[in-house]
């Protein structure tokens, strides 16, 4: 009578334990599924699904099933998190922040360490004015600065301070960056928030902003008191120094649609030489052609029926201006109104490369030869390049 009991009670008891077991895998599943989620969440890793398994059901240990990252997913992110923190860590020692003492008060902007020497590079608007200058370290301590020299058409400026400085910033090629290419901000909005680091893309080069040609955009955050600090790639080199951001207040036409995202940088091709002549001799000696110019675009030149897409159109830019100055080297070398420079020394003017660009990579007295159309006819003019005026 017990064993046919005990015979009886036994299959019951097993679908308990079993119905058991299966509440004790579905429960646990979920609640390490909803972990694994909250995780994988704040780490901005890929999805993953947690399933819970019948207890009967066969489970391979885990170290013979690896899961194949998907290429770009979390292994990347968490690659290019680690690059963009070394990168911060190499540059962050060398940026100051400016503190500037004059008639309007007390300014700032940002710098960077870029000699053993103690040379800083700025923006000429954050020094503009000053009577007296200061740097702010990165560890807070400060030191009184003396400036070397600005130019105000790059805006850029170099500062110095005595003594040993804390690091030194590695300067980068600009000219190797690419659009949709990571690049970081390191500065001191509004002089408060010191060595603030923001991220974003190169969103495209060779803008034109107002009077300043060849700069970077970028969509990295660069706000009020930012200016002059570096813009660097993930290698941790300096390729770019914060100049401006364009809001709704900029005039760029009627439109009033809210502006995000419009940051710009002097590239490193630019700030490099003209730190340099800054260094060497105090001042920047500029060629000077003597043109007020359009530069053309498709749009442009179909709107105006041109022969050409790309080059740079003399005309005047205001009523009484004349568009070939009187007694410049593109007057004396017969530069007409009207005439389009299409290449300097067989460079060709194109989306990114401008007649000032070409222009500066000569020194004044050098001799250069302009290709124009003229009434549709291409001719060769050569023209020994004059100096510009610092204060134009």
């Amino acid at each position: 009578m017990e064993t046919e009991r005990k015979n009886r009670t036994s299959p019951l008891l097993l679908i308990v334990v079993l119905l058991f077991g299966i509440f004790i895998g579905v429960a646990g599943g979920a609640v390490a599924g909803g972990a694994a989620a909250y995780y994988i969440t704040g780490q901005q890793m890929q999805q993953a699904r947690v399933v819970a398994q019948p207890v009967s059901a066969p489970v391979a240990p885990a170290a013979t099933q690896p899961a194949a990252p998907a290429p770009g997913g979390a292994a990347a992110s968490v690659a290019e998190s680690d690059t963009a923190i070394e990168a911060v860590q190499r540059v962050g020692p060398a940026v100051v922040t400016v503190l500037n003492r004059g008639q309007q008060g007390m300014g700032s902007g940002s710098g960077v360490i870029i000699s053993e020497d103690g040379y800083i590079i700025t923006n000429n608007h954050v020094v503009e004015g000053a009577s007296q200058l200061a740097v702010v370290f990165a560890d807070n301590s400060r030191r009184d600065a003396q400036l070397v020299g600005t130019d105000p058409l790059n805006d850029i400026a170099v500062i110095r301070v005595e003594g040993e400085v804390p690091a030194v910033a590695a300067v980068g090629d600009s000219a190797t960056l690419q659009p949709g290419e990571t690049v970081l901000a390191i500065g001191s909005p509004l002089g408060n928030f010191r060595n603030s680091v923001t991220a974003g893309v190169v969103s495209a080069l060779n803008r034109s902003v107002g009077p300043m040609e060849g700069l970077i955009q970028t969509d990295a955050a660069i706000n009020s008191g930012n200016s002059g600090g570096p813009l660097i790639n993930l290698r941790g080199e300096v390729v770019g120094i914060n100049t401006l951001v364009v809001r709704n207040d900029f005039d760029f036409g009627s439109s009033a649609a809210p502006v995000e995202g419009l940051g710009f940088a002097v590239p490193s091709t630019i700030f490099r030489s003209v730190a340099d002549q800054l260094i060497a001799t105090g001042e920047v000696r500029y060629p000077y052609l003597g043109v007020r110019y359009l530069p053309l675009d498709g749009s442009i030149a179909a709107e105006l029926g041109l022969p050409v897409q790309n080059g740079a159109l003399i005309q005047s830019g205001q009523a009484g201006q004349p568009a070939v100055e009187p007694g410049s080297a593109a007057d004396q070398a017969g530069i007409r109104d009207g005439d389009i420079i299409t290449a300097v020394d067989g460079t060709s003017l194109d989306f990114n490369t401008s007649l000032r660009q070409l222009l500066l990579r000569h020194k004044p007295g050098d001799t250069v030869q302009l290709t124009i159309l003229r009434n549709g006819t291409e001719q060769t003019i050569q023209v020994t390049l004059g100096e510009r005026d610092p204060n134009l």
